[in-house]
């Protein structure tokens, strides 16, 4: 299984940006799928954007859509989540996860086989 590690998180004012990196080991990244989700406390880890192998294919969560940004770079084996217009509700632990396959993308949880430690995102009003 590929080892991920999140990093980016931290204090924004709602309106503001921030970019959420994934690194992965191995030598197979291309082959993954790869998600983004987060959990608030005391909420379940809910969906928020997928991208496919060749990052040709995404998926968002309605929530996030026209505001957050999945893109992932094969050759430095890290997928990205740009967040803008970030919003009090947006406030989570975000995870990364990934999967070895051929299809396109996920949006369950679980259908990810390896996860990140996941990075605090908190957006102040």
């Amino acid at each position: 299984q590929v080892q991920l590690a999140e990093s980016g998180g931290g204090l924004v004012q709602a309106g503001g940006s921030l970019r959420l990196s994934c690194a992965a080991s191995g030598r197979t990244f291309s082959t993954y799928a790869l998600g983004w989700f987060r959990q608030a406390p005391g909420n379940e880890r809910e969906f928020v954007a997928a991208i496919s192998r060749s990052g040709g294919l995404t998926s968002y969560a309605d929530s996030v859509k026209g505001r957050f940004t999945i893109s992932r770079d094969n050759a430095k084996n890290t997928v990205y989540l740009q967040m803008n217009s970030l919003k009090p509700e947006d406030t989570a632990v975000y995870y990364c996860a990934a999967r070895d396959t051929y299809n396109n993308y996920y949006r369950a949880s679980g259908q990810y086989s390896s996860w990140g430690q996941g990075t605090q995102v908190t957006v102040s009003s």
